[in-house]
């Protein structure tokens, strides 16, 4: 009797579980949504508890994060847009996909997450900045700005779009879609759009949607005019203060260079600062001059988040109402960090943390915990890898990145997951900002950086400034994470870290290596390296 019963009920659990697997094969793969904002670092959240958290700009995104995972320690490569973007778009690091600078161009033919996306049934569309030059014919859809550096106008900006012939704005030919309103509610109406109308129901989609918001010059929308004009934005005392942050390789030798070198809120570089674009009085007082720019600045730059925030609400309840938010992966992201006036800088581009560092969250109740945080490194090369394996997609062997999709569900790192990110900028002393050359590597605690000081092209290039062509000093500057979060004390000639400094630089030349990131083609720049390597 016993034997009979056990026959049967092992009978209908194999029928129950044979129609369990044809179920999950006809299921469809989940929609991804991935969105980024420009220039969105994570001092401007709530759920990063910044010193501006208490302000609370970003209340749709910090639930996304109660609803998800909140990533800590996620990095750019290169902290630059064109750059960052290519190295999500193929995830691969700068010299592999070869866009090293603002200059870079991607061409179709490595578009590769849309090309994956596309093998893998997705119905693909890419919405807002695009900012790599070269047409994204590989998306089924595209609607990308144009005007500014291909960067757009923050009013009535300009499109073009999937059919209109592709090239640079204002070239014979050219035309475009021009959209009256702020940029970050018509590229939300856009994307709004291509969900009802566009997207083929019958097709999971993979759907690109960027913000121009917050890139500087920040112009929010009048409806924010208002929002915290009466109050006191918190100051970080290293725009005061610098301690001992930094090295000859961004000051010069006794500071010679400290007005020439790295943008600034304050008075101190007379080329770029942002007491000059907030139009502050010159003759002020230098500390009264700093105050008032950083107090319009931060006021500017949280009101045009505060845009993207309540935009994301809009598109969210879409997907809510229409019964999609759950069968959704739903990414946010920065293309880099950004400066709010720590260590009196602003912009991007620095390795320092400010700049390095990048927002990132993710929801998907399927198999994201509510409330999950990670803290495992990862860097941009890994969102390209990560995403397609939620569409189902092994990593394609040209990738550099890795999935961290079992670490987020599991909370687990496979084995030999990263214990190092490297970092390089290319652009020195670039543009009016002026950032030296440098490369560098960061650990869950330590971050090491060399300032080589030289520009890939021996004697410069004249569209990016004259300054160029200059040759600032080779420096090494070590930081303890640990011990000093917020970089205030470079301690690379400390001698209690010379085991670490040994260790340090011997992972940067295997990372250097590894990644096809050396400078075998730039001898002038492995000269400086060769030389100061055991400085």
């Amino acid at each position: 009797m016993n034997r009979r019963i056990f026959t049967r009920t092992a009978i209908v659990s194999g029928l129950l579980a044979s129609k369990a697997v044809a179920v999950s094969r006809v299921r469809k793969k989940p929609n991804i949504l991935f969105i980024m904002s420009d220039d969105h670092t994570t001092q401007g959240f709530g759920c990063y508890g910044s010193r501006l958290a208490k302000f609370n700009p970003t209340p749709n995104i910090d639930q996304l994060a109660k609803e998800g995972a909140r990533f800590d320690s996620v990095f750019c490569t290169n902290a630059i847009c064109t750059p960052s973007r290519a190295c999500i778009m193929t995830g691969q690091y700068s010299q592999t996909n070869g866009v090293l600078d603002l200059s870079g161009a991607l061409p179709p033919e490595r578009q590769y997450l849309s090309i994956e996306m596309k093998k893998a049934g997705y119905q693909t569309a890419m919405i807002g900045k695009w900012h790599l030059k070269e047409e994204p014919a590989t998306f089924d859809y595209y609607k990308v700005l144009v005007a500014a550096g291909q960067q757009g106008t923050y009013f009535d900006p300009e499109f073009i779009e999937t059919g209109m012939k592709f090239g640079k704005h204002g070239a014979p030919g050219i035309k475009t879609v021009k959209h009256k309103g702020h940029s970050s509610d018509v590229i939300t109406d856009i994307s709004l759009d291509w969900l009802s109308n566009g997207w083929n129901k019958e097709q999971p989609f993979f759907l690109m949607h960027h913000y121009k918001a917050p890139h500087d010059l920040f112009e929010n929308a009048p409806r924010y005019d208002s929002w915290l004009e009466d109050e006191l934005i918190p100051e970080p005392e290293s725009l005061y203060d610098p301690g001992n942050h930094g090295s000859e390789g961004t000051r010069g030798k006794d500071d010679a260079l400290i007005h020439d070198i790295g943008s600034s809120v304050s008075k101190r570089n007379t080329i770029r600062n942002m007491g000059m674009h907030m139009k502050i009085d010159p003759d002020l007082p230098d500390r009264e001059y700093t105050h008032q720019a950083y107090q319009a600045y931060l006021k500017r730059y949280l009101r045009c988040v505060k845009g993207v925030d309540d935009n994301l609400k809009r598109l969210f309840d879409y997907l809510k109402k229409n019964d999609l938010w759950d069968n959704t992966v739903i990414f946010y992201t920065g293309d880099q960090g950004f400066f709010l006036g720590e260590h009196d800088y602003i912009d991007k581009r620095w390795m320092y943390e400010e700049g390095m560092r990048m927002p990132f969250i993710m929801r998907y109740p399927e198999t994201v915990k509510p409330g999950t945080v990670v803290d495992s490194l990862i860097n941009n090369t890994d969102f390209a890898p990560t995403m397609l394996e939620y569409a189902g997609v092994r990593t394609p062997d040209y990738m550099q990145g890795h999935s961290f999709k079992s670490i987020v569900e599991t909370g687990v790192e496979p084995d030999g997951w990263r214990e190092a990110t490297y970092y390089r900028y290319w652009m020195h002393m670039a543009h009016k900002h002026a950032n030296p050359g440098h490369f560098g590597v960061r650990t869950k605690r330590y971050k090491l950086i060399f300032f080589y000081g030289a520009d890939v092209y021996p004697n410069g290039r004249k569209d990016w400034g004259t300054r160029s062509e200059w040759r600032t000093p080779a420096a090494w500057e070590l930081y303890d994470l640990k011990q000093d979060p917020k970089e205030m004390n470079n301690v690379y000639d400390n001698p209690e870290y010379a085991e670490i400094r040994k260790k340090l630089k011997a992972k940067l030349k295997t990372l250097r290596s590894e990644l096809n990131e050396t400078d075998a083609d730039y001898p002038h720049i492995q000269e400086i390296i060769d030389e100061h390597w055991n400085d």
